[in-house]
C-alpha cells in the first residue's frame, strides 16, 4: 500500500491503558475472526500481539471486551467480558462512521508495523493481489487498485468469518464457492460498502440470484422470492429456490444484518417485479 504511517514511539506501548492505534487493530482484527478464534493460542492472535507489544491472552481480553458492545453477540447470549472502554466504544463509533477509512488505515499500519519489525505480509490475498496489479499497473491507478483490493479483502473476511464460512442459506463451506455478497450494492451507498451488517455469505448461485433480485428476506431474516422465480417454468430454479422459501437463513454470530439494508434491497425486489 501507499502513504504507510509513521508510527509514534507511544502509540504501540507494552503495558497500561491501550492506545488508540492498539484498540483500532484489535477492533480490525474482531471484525475479520471467529468468536471461538479469539484466545491467546490462536497463531493469528500471537502474530498481531507481537505487533501491538503485547500479550496474546491482552489481546484475545481485548477482543472479547469489543464483543460485549456487539447486538449480535448478546442475542446469543454472549456478553465478552463486559470490561469494553471508553475508548473500545469510540473506535466502535467511529468505524460504524466510516468503514473504509478505518479499513484501509487499519491496514496501512499493519504494512509499517510489519516493516518495522522485518515481518512478512501476513494476508497472502492481499499480498497476491497487489503483486498482480503491480505487473500492470503504475502510479495512481496502481494506488486506487490496491485500496480497492484491501477494502474488498476485509469486507470478505468479515463477512465470511462471521458466518463461519458457511453460506448461511445453502452450508456450503467450500471457500472457493462462498460470496461476501452486499444487501445494499457496492456501488448504491458508499458509507456502507464495508459495513459487515450489510452482507451474508452466500453460494455463488444464490448470490447471483440475490444479486438479481430474484429473492430477498423479510425482516425477521425468511427467504422470500421474487414473482419471477415464483412462476418460473424452469425445473432447475424451481428444484434450488422453491423449496428454501420461507426458510430463516442462519444468522452470523456478530454483525448481523441491519434490517434497515435488508428493506432497501426488498423494495428494489419488489420494483423490479
Amino acid at each position: 500500500m501507499t502513504n504507510v504511517p509513521a508510527i509514534s514511539k507511544d502509540a504501540f506501548a507494552s503495558s497500561g491503558n491501550w492506545t488508540r492505534e492498539q484498540t483500532k487493530l484489535a477492533f480490525h482484527f474482531y471484525c475479520q475472526t471467529p468468536f471461538g478464534k479469539l484466545h491467546g493460542r490462536n497463531p493469528d492472535v500471537i502474530a498481531l500481539a507481537s505487533l501491538l507489544n503485547r500479550t496474546p491472552d491482552a489481546l484475545a481480553m481485548k477482543c472479547c471486551n469489543i464483543a460485549s458492545l456487539d447486538p449480535a453477540m448478546g442475542a446469543r447470549g454472549v456478553a465478552g467480558l463486559g470490561n469494553a472502554s471508553s475508548l473500545d466504544r469510540q473506535i466502535w463509533g467511529e468505524f460504524h462512521s466510516d468503514w473504509e477509512a478505518l479499513a484501509l488505515e487499519c491496514e496501512a499500519l499493519l504494512e509499517a508495523l510489519r516493516a518495522q519489525y522485518a515481518q512478512p505480509v501476513r494476508d497472502a490475498e492481499i499480498a497476491e493481489a497487489v503483486e498482480d496489479i503491480s505487473r500492470d499497473f503504475v502510479g495512481e491507478t496502481r494506488a486506487a487498485m490496491v485500496k480497492v483490493r484491501v477494502k474488498q479483502a476485509f469486507f470478505r473476511r468479515s463477512v465470511l468469518s462471521g458466518y463461519h464460512y458457511r453460506c448461511c442459506i445453502s452450508g456450503v463451506s467450500d471457500s472457493r464457492l462462498l460470496v461476501a455478497s452486499h444487501i445494499v450494492p457496492w456501488r448504491d451507498d458508499v458509507a456502507i460498502r464495508l459495513h459487515p451488517g450489510n452482507g451474508l455469505c452466500l453460494s455463488a448461485l444464490h448470490d447471483k440470484a440475490f444479486d438479481s433480485y430474484l429473492f430477498s428476506l423479510t425482516d425477521d431474516y425468511r427467504i422470500v422470492l421474487s414473482a419471477a422465480l415464483e412462476n418460473t417454468k424452469d425445473s432447475f430454479l424451481r428444484e434450488a429456490f422453491h423449496p428454501i422459501s420461507d426458510r430463516r437463513i442462519e444468522l452470523p454470530e456478530r454483525f448481523i444484518p441491519e434490517v434497515g439494508f435488508v428493506q432497501r434491497h426488498r423494495e428494489r425486489m419488489l420494483v423490479s417485479a
